[in-house]
């Protein structure tokens, strides 16, 4: 037997934290209670949990503090032997780490950034990304305070007073230095500034051109030329609606989710020499959102990149999915970023799954409150939000009975179940000789007995003997229908619409006319709503399409809100009271918390009717994508925000189209038969898909051209 090891951290190391436990520079002591409550918060755990390996060293704190009020002369002179400790600390670590430092207030930067400054100097200089919402580049002379943390950025810069200009250590190219998020500075420090070259991008700025964007910029200019760089965060450049538990809140800042997914583009820097957060003070934080939102600033720059990551889930997952060069860790509405911080417009929507998008805060709020309340029971008790759903169900949908499960897959194997027991109990079908008839290019899951129902050799090799009992027709032949069916057929199972068979649309009527087969040979339709339901079509139900009402339904997907598998098989009590108690089940079927999601589900689309508007969407982008003429288009087709463009045989692949489209900030994937998926979430807005049509365009005419 191989025991398997950790595999290594990649090139930082391990993140050394180094807690800087002074307020040497503040009118107040609050903040050199930060390392420590940053640690008691879980700092450490949360780090490992994200992939990056820590550790503390002891608190680091002023031999003496003068008390308040005193003299300035007095002050400086502490804080300047304090700096000198924490530079020398900073700069004695082991080379193969990498330093975090906590703060304390943002004085302990002018000895943070000389120490950091001396590891890299036999390599070169040190760049510098100051985010905050002050300049922090007083001196002694030109303060309006007398604080000295409005002062560490000119003291690094050279100008200032010798306690703290004089920390051993090379100076920072002002050339190499960005400050982001200013938004409340004095005349002379902005002149100082200027005069030596430092780049600010104030806030005004960051509204106008987007935090991403800026930081784009910010890290060409610290990384152009040098042999490192560092950042410093102040917690007060982030909104006080956010971050309130900082010593100087200034309105109108940065949003902590919009920082943290600038600070994880730093997860693809190998040239990081350290990371500084500074300014939290513990004391104002009574429930501790301030300490999770600081903790994740640290997690965002400092966790696992893409390439460790995959490495990590090739090593010890099993290779049952090959994803795309790609590691999401965030989603909102239709959009996804990756743990390097870069955003793409999700064009999959999780095979349809998340029909009102990610995150969406009523679905949130649902499953937040329930959470707290209960989660899980069994179905071994009663719980008191699954008759809601399951009355729910039967009445937005038509049907006498639902039974509920987790994923798709278990829906369809309850709906086969009972179609089995229906066809023996009440068809009269010989014991042992019930048949179901699915179609060629189906996917319905990739269970032993529904792998027996699939046409695709790659979901079948290896896996036989099926069941008995299985057979496959062509899809959209009606006339097949008739002719497979014997006196032993229990049931027919189908997509109304084939998604990842290749977006394959059926003629017009034919669901309608094997509802009449199936009726006329006592035979039970049941459809596949799994993907096609809730919405995604343009219809309630796919089945809409032909006015069909099936014998039995499946849902699932959607069904979840994205957030939690919840699926359910619906029929009448003449096919579903053949289930007797022990019969069919599942330890998290219709849960407590999958059901309160779902009902919240069921809400938003009574009120939203959101397929009208997929509808609508879906034929306004394929007459787009119709409109680029790309040539190595063969058909575009789909129904509702479910499209498949199908390329030529000869032409390019749609693997390639997808992974093309995502170096565009496009997320999708192929389907079966060379054919791009195209399934935003259901709330996508019109400007935003009218964008996304365009790249696809120009995209395919690339690919045209080039192959």
């Amino acid at each position: 037997m191989t025991t398997p090891t950790p595999l290594p951290h990649g090139p930082r190391g391990t993140i050394r934290v180094v807690c800087a436990a002074s307020s040497l520079g503040a009118p107040q002591p609050g903040p050199a209670a930060a390392p420590e409550a940053l640690l008691a918060a879980g700092l450490l755990r949360r780090l490992n949990a994200h992939g990056a390996p820590a550790e503390a060293d002891p608190l680091l704190r002023p031999f003496e503090a003068p008390p308040h009020g005193a003299p300035m002369a007095e002050r400086l002179e502490a804080a300047g032997i304090y700096l000198r400790r924490l530079a020398d600390h900073v700069a004695a670590l082991p080379q193969d780490c990498l330093p975090l430092i906590l703060g304390g207030d943002h004085s302990v930067a002018a000895g943070t950034w000389r120490g950091v400054a001396r590891r890299v100097q036999p390599r070169g200089t040190l760049g510098l990304i100051w985010i905050d919402a002050h300049l922090d580049s007083h001196t002694d002379l030109s303060t309006h305070s007398g604080n000295i943390h409005g002062m560490p950025l000119a003291a690094l810069l050279g100008e200032g007073h010798e306690a703290l200009t004089g920390v051993p250590g090379p100076r920072p190219d002002p050339n190499r230095v960005c400050l982001i998020g200013a938004r409340a500075w004095e005349a002379e420090e902005l002149q100082r500034l200027t005069r030596l070259g430092a780049r600010v991008f104030t806030m005004a700025e960051v509204h106008r051109r987007g935090l991403a964007a800026v930081f784009r910029e910010a890290l060409e200019i610290v990384r152009d030329g040098t042999a490192g760089f560092g950042v410093s965060v102040d917690l007060d450049a982030v909104d006080p609606l956010d971050m309130p538990a900082v010593l100087c809140p200034e309105p109108d800042g940065l949003r902590a989710a919009e920082l943290a997914d600038a600070l994880h583009a730093l997860r693809a820097c190998g040239d990081l020499a350290a990371l500084e957060i500074v300014e939290y003070v513990p004391e104002r934080d009574p429930r501790g959102e301030s300490a999770i939102r600081a903790m994740r600033c640290a997690e965002a720059a400092l966790g696992a990149g893409t390439y460790l990551l995959r490495t990590r889930e090739r090593e010890f997952g099993a290779h049952n999915y090959a994803p795309p060069p790609v590691v999401f860790q965030r989603g909102v509405g239709v959009w996804l970023w990756d743990v390097e911080g870069r955003r793409y417009l999700d064009m999959m929507a999780a095979y349809s799954a998340l029909a009102f998008g990610h995150a969406h805060p009523r679905l949130l709020g649902a499953l937040t409150e329930q959470a707290g309340r209960l989660a899980l029971t069994s179905r071994a008790y009663a719980n008191d939000r699954l008759p809601m759903l399951l009355e729910r169900l039967c009445v937005v949908f038509g049907y006498q009975r639902a039974l509920p499960v987790n994923t798709g897959l278990e829906a369809v194997e309850t709906a086969l179940k009972a179609a089995r027991k229906w066809a023996y109990q009440v068809k009269g079908v010989p014991a042992g000789t019930a048949e179901i008839i699915a179609c060629q290019g189906n996917f319905h899951g990739r269970s032993i007995a529904i792998v027996g129902l699939s046409s695709e050799a790659r979901y079948r090799q290896g896996f036989g003997p099926f069941p008995p009992g299985l057979r496959c027709i062509p899809y959209g032949d009606p006339q097949a229908l008739e002719e497979a069916i014997t006196p032993h057929t229990a049931a027919f199972l189908v997509e109304p619409l084939q998604a990842e068979g290749g977006m394959i649309v059926p003629p017009s009527g034919y669901l309608a006319r094997c509802a009449e087969i199936c009726a006329r040979h006592n035979v039970l339709l049941i459809a596949d709503e799994v993907q096609t339901g809730l919405g995604r079509t343009g219809r309630l139900l796919g089945c809409d399409h032909d006015g069909v009402r099936p014998d039995g339904l499946i849902l699932g997907k959607a069904l979840g809100g994205g957030l939690l598998p919840v699926s359910a098989f619906l029929a009448d009590a003449a096919v579903m009271d053949v289930f007797q108690p022990g019969d069919h089940g599942s330890t998290f079927g219709g849960n407590p918390l999958g059901a309160a999601v779902a009902l919240e589900v069921l809400d938003l689309l009574a009120e939203t009717r959101i397929w009208e508007h997929a509808e609508r969407l879906g034929a306004e982008l394929r007459r787009r994508l119709a409109a680029s003429q790309a040539p190595c288009v063969r058909e575009i087709r789909g129904r509702g925000l479910l499209t498949g463009i199908e390329l030529a045989a000869d032409g390019p692949s749609a693997a390639r189209a997808a992974e093309l489209l995502l170096t565009r900030g496009i997320a999708t994937r192929d389907a079966r038969g060379n054919v791009l998926r195209l399934s935003p979430p259901l709330i996508i807005d019109d400007a935003v898909l009218a964008q996304a049509a365009d790249t696809v365009g120009e995209v395919l005419g690339i690919l045209s051209a080039t192959h």
